[in-house]
């Protein structure tokens, strides 16, 4: 203990120094770079380096100009599609629009044909109608000339031959899906909702006249028509299907006769039947006048705005 208390403090700092000095001979090019200052011309890498900002950087602040042409652009890119859209719904419709007219031209110019001839056959059974009651009041019911029963067929036997009834498929459908709105034209929507009424008018015609035809017409003809005659006429024509109204015109044209009579003669009220068959008549003239008329001109009318308006056949 002694001895380590008495160890010289100056010794141990010439050691020290002795190792440093030791060192300096060693690394001599170390040393020396320690003492002198680097001189070298070289700038720091990072004063080279380009800086790239985010065009969303806080730093990277755009010019008024350049926000409103990204608003333009995005502007226009909206508004030509907005516009290709509408031109593609105005190019279906107007396809629609025509199809659609094309059906409804076609199933009104088939009724307007058919109408034309129920119109033609009404007039003539009208005829045969003065004819019978004409006949009834004074003419003899025991012998029968050959143009009795074709006239006293026409005008109480058949009733579907002569009446008319309007398709409306292809204009319900229209209605019913809303497709009505497809046709621009304000004057043909206009008659397509009276083309309705005419429609409506006429089938409420034809109850009418079936319901007379069903009491007092039905009951009459069960106790006084000879429904063999018309069991006769029928093995006159072409085939058993065909329409009785045209084996009666054959007939009228044909020399044959078929013999009929009227049953329960004893029975027979003259002025009654002339009576009902005169009724009957003006029930059918006041449907052909009237609904029939009005269902006439305005499909004519359809026709024709549709002609101009789609360029139809």
């Amino acid at each position: 203990m002694s001895e380590e208390k008495n160890i010289n403090p100056n010794s141990e700092q010439k050691n020290t120094e002795s190792k440093k000095e030791k060192n300096v001979r060693q690394f001599p090019e170390d040393s020396q770079a320690t003492k002198q200052p680097v001189t070298s011309d070289q700038q720091p890498s990072t004063e080279n380096m380009e800086v790239h900002k985010h065009p969303h950087h806080v730093t990277n602040k755009k010019k008024w100009e350049e926000y409103f042409l990204e608003f333009l652009m995005i502007f226009l890119a909206v508004t030509l599609g907005f516009f290709a859209e509408n031109i593609r719904e105005h190019i279906s419709d107007s396809h629609r629009e025509k199809e659609f007219a094309q059906q409804l031209y076609s199933e009104l110019k088939g009724d307007s044909a058919v109408v034309a001839v129920k119109l033609a056959a009404r007039v003539a059974k009208e005829k045969d109608m003065d004819y019978l009651s004409s006949y009834f009041k004074d003419s003899s019911l025991i012998s029968l000339p050959r143009e009795f029963y074709p006239a006293f067929t026409t005008s109480t036997f058949l009733i579907n031959s002569y009446a008319f009834e309007p398709k409306d498929g292809i204009l319900s459908q229209l209605r019913n899906s809303g497709s009505l709105r497809y046709f621009k034209n304000i004057e043909l929507q206009k008659l397509l909702g009276d083309i309705t009424v005419c429609i409506n008018n006429v089938r409420y015609r034809n109850d009418q006249e079936y319901q007379f035809f069903a009491s007092p017409i039905k009951a009459f003809i069960l106790k006084y028509y000879d429904f063999n005659w018309v069991n006769q006429l029928r093995k006159q024509g072409p085939d058993p299907d065909s329409i009785i109204l045209g084996i009666i015109n054959r007939y009228r044209k044909g020399n044959g006769i078929i013999e009929g009579h009227i049953l329960n003669v004893s029975s027979f009220d003259r002025s009654e039947g002339s009576n009902m068959i005169i009724f009957y008549k003006q029930m059918l003239v006041s449907t052909r006048t009237l609904q029939l008329k009005d269902y006439v001109v305005t499909n004519h009318k359809i026709l024709e705005e549709l002609r101009h308006n789609y360029k139809l056949e």
